[in-house]
């Protein structure tokens, strides 16, 4: 079964809705992970939006990139810029994917406005997820 890694800087909010949405679309033909270069724990507002879409991440856990050190994953998908600069040494034959999604944790104004830009990130994380596993995992 193929490994997918989704690696964010905190683990906290667009490598847990790409998680969530990855294993959705994959349906089990895949194991998925998420980590980050460091830990900040689940943001509340990404499992809050993913919960509007039927998708529950209240198991999730903010995990850091060293717990995979030994999984010899098939597919890196890097969501952010700095994690794809600051990643230490994956030691794995996988293939490699970059989007540099917009950070919705770092939205500002009005609590609807804030919700508005999770929204966002999270429909193009949704169709980059719904892509990548029809094009690799199908």
């Amino acid at each position: 079964m193929k490994k997918v890694l989704v690696l964010c800087t905190g683990n906290s909010c667009r490598s847990q809705i790409a998680e969530g949405y990855l294993r959705y679309f994959a349906n089990g033909k895949a194991l998925i992970y998420s980590a980050g270069i460091e830990t900040h724990g689940v943001n509340p507002k990404a499992a809050q939006v993913m919960k509007e879409e039927g998708i529950d991440l209240s198991g999730h856990t903010s995990n850091h990139i060293d717990e995979y050190k030994d999984v010899d994953f098939d597919y890196v998908i890097t969501v952010c810029d700095h994690a794809k600069e600051s990643c230490p040494y994956i030691p794995t034959n996988a293939l490699k994917f970059h989007y540099n999604f917009p950070d919705p944790a770092k939205a500002h104004g009005s609590e609807e406005e804030i919700m508005h830009q999770f929204r966002a990130v999270r429909q193009l994380i949704r169709d980059y997820c719904s892509d990548f596993v029809n094009k690799n995992l199908a």
